[in-house]
C-alpha cells in the first residue's frame, strides 16, 4: 500500500475564503483538506500569526488544483466592472493590499495593538503581479458634475 501525502497549493485568512475554493476543486473531482481553519474560525486574529487557513490536496493532484484555482482568481475591478490596468506594463492582474506607510497608519496601527481594536486608518494600493509595479487606488467620483 502506497501512502499519499498531502501539498499546501494555497493559503487564505479566513475559512470562508478556503471553503469557496475548496467546493470548486471538489466539483471536479479533487479531494481537498483544510488546516488550521478552526483555529481561525474560533479566534480569527491568529490568522495572519498561524499562516491562514492552508488548503491541502494530495500530491497527485496539485497541478491539476493550481490550474483550476488560477482559472478562477479574482482580480481588482474598477467602478464600472471592467479590470484595472497596471499603469506599467498594461496587465490585468491587479490585487489591492493594505500598507502602513506613513506616520498615521503607524499610530492607528499601534493603537489597534494595544487596545485589540480594529485599525482604523489604513492606506490601501495596488499591486501588479506580473511586474510587482505598486501604485495607489485612483478615487472615482461617479456624479462629478452632475447634480443630484
Amino acid at each position: 500500500m502506497t501512502e499519499k501525502t498531502f501539498v499546501t497549493i494555497a493559503k487564505y485568512q479566513y475559512s470562508s475564503e478556503a471553503q469557496i475554493a475548496k467546493g470548486r476543486l471538489e466539483a471536479d473531482g479533487i479531494k481537498v483538506f483544510l488546516a488550521d481553519n478552526l483555529t481561525i474560525d474560533t479566534d480569527p486574529l491568529v490568522s495572519n500569526a498561524i499562516g491562514g487557513v492552508k488548503l491541502k490536496v494530495y500530491t497527485e493532484d496539485e497541478l491539476e488544483a493550481k490550474k483550476i484555482l488560477k482559472s478562477i482568481k479574482a482580480y481588482s475591478l474598477d467602478n464600472n466592472g471592467q479590470p484595472i490596468e497596471c499603469p506599467n506594463c498594461k496587465q490585468h492582474h491587479i490585487e489591492l493590499f493594505s500598507s502602513i506607510d506613513n506616520f498615521k497608519s503607524l499610530i492607528a496601527f499601534i493603537f489597534g495593538i494595544i487596545t485589540f481594536t480594529l485599525p482604523f486608518s489604513t492606506r490601501y494600493k495596488y499591486v501588479c503581479e506580473d511586474c510587482k509595479t505598486e501604485f495607489p487606488i485612483k478615487k472615482e467620483y461617479p456624479f462629478k458634475g452632475k447634480r443630484i
